[in-house]
Parts: C-alpha cells; sequence; structure tokens
C-alpha cells in the first residue's frame, strides 16, 4: 500500500495571548422546554500594546471560546505606551462600572484587580494602576476598560494644525460668491439713486 503523506502545517503560531474573564451557563426558554448554552468572554492581547474582547455564545464550552475569541481579533486596539506606562490618568463610567487608570513611575508593575489585571497584563503595560469604584461585574468592567484604554488614542489637535486648517479655510473658493452678492446687493442700492437725481434736473429745466 502507498503511504499517505500528510501535508505540512505551515500556519503560523498563535501571535495572541487569551484569557477567559467570564464564563456561564444560560437557558433560553423556548416552546418545547429550555434551551441550555455557554457564553464565554474572552479577552486577547500580543503583550506589545494589542488587546480584544469578545463575547459570544455557544452549545458548548469549545465553540462559545472559539467564537469569542474570532469577535476579539475583529475589535483590536492599539494602546500607546508613553515611559514604560499609560499616557495620562482617566475615568470612565460604563453602566454601574465606574474605573480608574492612572500612570506609574517605573518598578511599580500593575497595580489593579479582577479582569482589569489580566487585561491589562495582555496588553503588555509594564507600569499601571487600576482601580474598581463601582460594580464587580466581569463583563461590564471589561468593556470599561476598552474604552478607557481607546480614549488615549484621540490626540488633541497640535496648534500648526489648527492654523493649517484655518489657511484652507480662507483660501476656499465658497467665499467667492459670497463677494459677488455683495457687490450685486451694492449695484441694487445704487440704481433708485440715480433715478432720482435725473427726475430732480427735469424738474428744474
Amino acid at each position: 500500500m502507498a503511504k499517505k503523506y500528510r501535508k505540512p502545517n505551515n500556519r503560523a503560531e498563535n501571535e495572541f495571548d487569551q484569557r477567559v474573564i467570564d464564563l456561564a451557563r444560560v437557558t433560553r426558554v423556548m416552546a418545547g422546554g429550555k434551551r441550555m448554552r455557554f457564553r464565554a468572554c474572552v479577552a486577547i492581547g500580543d503583550g506589545k500594546g494589542r488587546l480584544g474582547i469578545g463575547l459570544a455564545k455557544g452549545a458548548d464550552v469549545a465553540i462559545a471560546i472559539n467564537k469569542a475569541v474570532n469577535k476579539a481579533k475583529k475589535k483590536m486596539i492599539t494602546v500607546p505606551i508613553v515611559k514604560n506606562s499609560i499616557p495620562h490618568r482617566v475615568d470612565i463610567k460604563l453602566k454601574a462600572s465606574k474605573l480608574m487608570l492612572k500612570p506609574a513611575p517605573e518598578g511599580t508593575g500593575v497595580k489593579a484587580g479582577g479582569a482589569i489585571r489580566v487585561m491589562l497584563e495582555l496588553a503588555g503595560i509594564p507600569n499601571v494602576v487600576g482601580k474598581i469604584m463601582g460594580s464587580n461585574n466581569k463583563i461590564n468592567n471589561a468593556q470599561a476598560l476598552i474604552l478607557a484604554l481607546d480614549s488615549f488614542l484621540a490626540k488633541p489637535r497640535t496648534k500648526l494644525e489648527e492654523k493649517a486648517k484655518k489657511e484652507v479655510k480662507k483660501q476656499t473658493p465658497a467665499n467667492k460668491p459670497v463677494a459677488s452678492k455683495v457687490a450685486e446687493k451694492k449695484s441694487v442700492e445704487t440704481k433708485p439713486l440715480v433715478a432720482k437725481t435725473v427726475t430732480k434736473k427735469q424738474s428744474d429745466k
């Protein structure tokens, strides 16, 4: 018999580390009875500033986790790391969850609890301090952390960018029709005055 050779697996190693944030069994009441499923919340990160979470359901635990990982890969964010920490302090509120994150000096490490600590380690932030001040719901806290880290990406406009935008607005051709309209108004206003002067001269004759 001829030997069957398997094709070599050229898949690259998984570049993301994954951690299960929450795993629960949920039920849905249907017409024929209750249908049981599993809900999984998974966080993934590469340890270099990229982070994402996914929430999915499945008939089996493995199916739910795989779905959550695929969703997390589609919703990745990049966290800016400044001096081995986050750029500045941020406070955020999502539903009943309240989080506080602030930068920390070198050697502090990750000082946080619950799902926040796991996600900050996956993101690869060396020094940061986090605190949960609201609900202990893991899913809400994970989503609030994503919003907090995503807020660092909105950079304020610099003075040079604002000046450049003002200059572009001044040079736009949209201002030309306005000048022509003003000239038309002036010409319309001057016409009656000329007509009046002519009538006065005729009356004098």
